[in-house]
């Protein structure tokens, strides 16, 4: 990587990366790895890979994300890896569809790490300046103009401004220009994208205050610790040693009546309720205010504090996102029990910016409109470092793969958490901040995070991100994962008497027939080491092979229905939708529905399936009239 303080004269690259965020550090990295001469143009070099929030990577349905990331390729997992002080994977007691893996970081130690890894990328340029407006040749992209006039010239650029379009901060009824503390608002490039045709939409999201560790009274704190195993986020950089860092309690306490009452008495100072902020919120990370409003029968709120890293004073508190005065802040914080002495590094505050509706984005995250511009992260209407990261890696995968000619690589959402985060902005939109969960895949039992290699590797691997060495574990995990399967249904059990003396010592059925060491798996109350206690030879078996062998065997039935279900709906799923289609033409559509047709554009039919409006009649007439006119196609063709 090389650095460039503004250039004078026009400078040509492959492609262009705008931000250097979360998803610009996932596409630079993707479209560099991939043979691209990238350039990363950002405002502050200091702040690429920075986590302006909170100091976590993962959590519900997000470390699924974080591990399709790394599966593909991608950066963030093997830095989370380097960079963690707390490991816990959530849900760890409930079954596998759910689980999801989570890591507080050192957020400054995350930033330099990320910094070092994109310096050691070969053909990735950094360019520090802000760009103010795009260069097009018709509808094609042509590259950027910088706001000294200067110009960098590809033939694909992706746009990751995160939150600094047009970005302004409140605390209270103090405004100011930012995109977060300490950094300035992207002004230009707003006005150039609306001048283009996008569609630009006001989004809100909000920061907590970071309280001085040394004020707070930890003997009142409820402690939380990490795992005593922890599970890398990494399938192929595991650092040595692991975990790579000294590990750290995170801590629990609540609001209570008395903090509520402070808030409502104040509801009047709110930039939020005053309209003074006019961008929408996420609903479901909402800001203590807004809490404290709408859950008025709650007694009281969960808030965790999180250290910010291990050479940091820094405690960020989770739970109570705000924008309300400063002065206001002091007195709810300190209603808080173990809070009541806290000192105030840095208040909270909400900030407000511009992003476009994700559905004029095909699914590569390309525009429909202009060939070779892309958009990923918050820009598109999501919220969280997962979810920008993940929208990162496929922008900057595809951008690599049209400057290369080669065919364009999508994952739909049967076949991964990116697929259903891609497929639910470009079909559905966002009139708030997206946030992932589990419960937006309907095939969750099979888009596992401990499978997200298996899915997702060789895709990686031939699109030419994920390197030789790592497809070579990936490819003995995967081997080793049959192997073991294999080797369940070849060891059995006899009906012996010290075998069903076992099973008798433990309230369970005897064994009356010989059976396979994965029948006996299958069982609820048998895992892993009940079958070793009963003789069955697993030596020098892998943790994470087993875990996968386990599920795989426990799970089978489910599985299987799932894959069956699946096979049904891939039958018109994917179905090509002609760019060109007259949706008026169209036989027995409403002018309601064929307006929503028209505004979205749906790419397949499984897009238009899941447009808000559109019925399943009205599916199921655009599916025969696509049908027909293939079949008139191919009777011209064959005269």
């Amino acid at each position: 990587m090389t650095v460039s303080a503004i250039p004078t004269a026009a400078m040509e690259w492959d492609v262009i990366v705008i931000g250097g965020g979360h998803a610009g550090c996932e596409a630079a990295h993707a479209s560099a790895r991939m043979g691209c001469r990238t350039a990363m143009v950002t405002l502050n070099l200091s702040r690429i890979g920075f986590m302006s929030c909170n100091p976590a990577i993962g959590g519900l349905a997000k470390g699924q994300l974080v591990k399709e990331i790394d599966a593909l390729g991608g950066v963030m997992g093997r830095i989370t890896d380097l960079t963690a002080i707390q490991y816990r994977r959530l849900n760890a007691s409930k079954g596998p569809a759910v689980r999801s893996s989570r890591a507080q970081c050192d957020k400054a130690l995350y930033a330099e790490r990320m910094q070092e890894y994109l310096a050691s990328v070969s053909g990735l340029s950094i360019v520090s300046a802000e760009a103010s407006e795009l260069i097009l040749e018709g509808s094609r992209i042509q590259g950027v103009r910088l706001q000294d006039g200067s110009e960098l010239r590809a033939r694909a650029v992706v746009i990751t401004s995160g939150t600094f379009l047009q970005a302004v901060m409140y605390t209270g009824f103090e405004k100011t220009s930012g995109g977060r503390a300490g950094d300035i608002a992207a002004t230009g490039l707003s006005e150039n994208l609306k001048r283009l045709g996008f569609q630009l939409g006001r989004l809100k999201t909000g920061t907590p205050p970071r309280l001085n560790k040394n004020s707070i009274d930890f003997s009142r704190l409820e402690p939380q610790p990490g795992d005593e195993v922890p599970i890398p986020f990494s399938f192929y950089y595991k650092p040595n040693p692991f975990p790579y860092l000294p590990q750290v309690n995170c801590y629990i306490t609540y609001t209570n009546d008395k903090t509520h009452e402070i808030i409502e008495e104040n509801f009047d100072k709110s930039p939020m309720f005053t309209g003074l902020i006019q961008g929408v919120g996420p609903r479901y990370c909402p800001s203590i205010e807004d809490k404290v409003k709408r859950f008025r029968d709650k007694e009281r709120h969960q808030l965790f504090l999180e250290p910010e890293g291990l050479s940091t004073d820094e405690i960020y508190v989770n739970g109570i996102s705000t924008s309300l005065p400063r002065e206001v802040q002091d007195h709810f914080v300190r209603s808080i029990a173990g809070l009541e002495k806290a000192e105030f590094i840095r208040y909270g505050y909400a900030v407000e910016y511009d992003c476009i509706d994700p559905r004029q984005l095909k699914s590569t995250l390309e525009s429909k409109d202009l060939e070779g511009l892309f958009f990923a992260g918050q820009i598109n209407g999501t919220s969280g470092y997962e979810e920008a990261g993940a929208q990162g890696i496929i922008a900057g995968m595809n951008a690599a793969l049209r400057v290369l000619e080669k065919d364009p690589f999508i994952i739909s959402r049967v076949e991964g958490y990116i697929g259903v985060l891609i497929d639910d902005l470009v079909t559905k939109g966002a009139d708030e901040p997206y946030r992932m969960f589990t419960s937006r895949a309907e095939y969750r039992l099979l888009l596992r995070e401990d499978n997200a290699d298996l899915r997702l590797s060789e895709s990686g691997y031939r699109a030419g991100l994920l390197g030789d060495r790592e497809y070579h574990a990936f490819s003995q995990r995967r081997d080793g994962i049959a192997h073991w399967c294999k080797e369940l249904k070849k060891q059995y059990f006899l009906p012996t008497e010290n075998i069903n003396a076992w099973f008798s010592a433990r309230g369970l059925s005897l064994l009356k027939d010989r059976v396979s060491a994965e029948a006996l798996l299958r069982r609820p109350e048998i895992g892993w080491s009940e079958l070793c206690a009963l003789g069955f030879s697993s030596e020098g078996i892998e943790n994470s092979v087993r875990e996968q062998v386990e599920i795989q065997t426990k799970y089978e039935g489910y599985i299987r229905r799932d894959i069956e279900l699946l096979e049904g709906f891939r039958k018109n799923e994917q179905m090509k939708i002609p760019f060109d289609i007259d949706f008026d033409v169209i036989p027995g559509l409403s002018n309601e529905i064929r307006s929503r047709l028209k505004v979205a554009r749906p790419e397949t039919i499984g897009h238009a399936s899941r447009l808000i409006g559109v019925t399943p009649a009205a599916v199921a007439n655009l599916l025969i009239y696509i049908k027909m006119q293939e079949n008139q196609k191919e009777k011209r063709a064959s005269l």
